[in-house]
């Protein structure tokens, strides 16, 4: 596997930068795609953010938007700084639902197979601020098997907004985290392998974002099509519910969910963040 990762680290090219097709990665990849960054990067997307971390793992990407989670499951990786996907209060499509169970009456759990941030979310509320640990048992996302077999079901990314709730009991995670810990949370970062810091730190994502973020309206015009929900809701969704940017809040909570993640024997360890720039060459 390493020598996989650094036969494919040092190609030539623009860098290969890798994250999800969900809405709420458009602003950070929007610039890239279309705008004035076009080019820059080799843009590669999937729908499965657990994926994004794979393609990095195997270096077919020399960056991507990772689930966080990852970072300590990724050696001699590093974040970009300043740039996150997460939530300060709801973040409306990473959701635990139920055909009407409160959550002391969860005893097992469906989860979403596509990332992985979300998941070890579930098991860190279960059992660190309900005293619990549900059955949990890894779906491909479909609400209606997955309650079929299940007291509750996580779902991320679009498919979690576009359901029919009727008859339903939603619970928004970053909601369940922030009445816990008072924090937000981040769900995914833009991560490099240290092998490619050099290429990678010329890549603006920074900008990118605000470039993106400018572009709101268009973006929320486009998924209108796509999810079927209202251009407002979406719009709304983009600049209320997530949060683009690492600030000190929001990494407050990062690393109280890694150190929560560790004592729950969720990760090995817990690795201190390492931004990009200031990796060892």
């Amino acid at each position: 596997m390493r020598e996989e990762t650094d036969r494919a680290l040092t190609g030539g090219g623009a860098p290969r930068v890798a994250a999800s097709s969900y809405l709420n990665t458009a602003p950070l990849i929007w610039s890239f795609a279309r705008g004035p960054r076009r080019g820059e990067v080799e843009l590669l997307t999937d729908t499965a953010p657990w994926r994004c971390a794979d393609m990095l793992a195997r270096g077919q990407a020399d960056a991507a938007l990772v689930p966080v989670i990852e970072y300590q499951r990724l050696p001699e990786t590093a974040v970009v700084p300043g740039v996150c996907v997460g939530a300060r209060e709801e973040v409306h499509s990473v959701i635990l639902v139920t055909r009407g169970a409160g959550l002391e009456e969860v005893g097992s759990v469906a989860l979403d197979t596509t990332s992985r941030t979300s998941a070890a979310l579930v098991e860190v509320i279960f059992r660190e601020f309900l005293g619990r640990a549900p059955r949990l048992e890894s779906f491909e996302p479909d609400l209606g098997r997955m309650l079929a077999r299940h007291d509750a079901a996580l779902v991320i990314g679009d498919p979690a907004m576009t359901f029919a709730r009727t008859g339903l009991r939603v619970y928004d995670m970053a909601a369940l985290w922030r009445e816990h810990t008072g924090l937000g949370f981040v769900f995914a970062m833009w991560m490099t392998h240290e092998g490619a810091a050099r290429r990678v730190r010329a890549v603006d994502f920074a900008g990118a974002r605000d470039e993106g973020l400018a572009r709101v309206a268009e973006i929320a015009a486009e998924y209108e099509r796509e999810l079927g929900r209202p251009r407002e809701e979406l719009v709304h969704y983009l600049t209320r519910n997530i949060s683009f940017e690492l600030d000190g809040a929001m990494r407050a909570g990062l690393e109280l969910f890694f150190g929560l993640a560790h004592k729950h024997g969720l990760i090995e360890g817990v690795r201190p963040l390492k931004f990009l720039g200031t990796e060892v060459e």
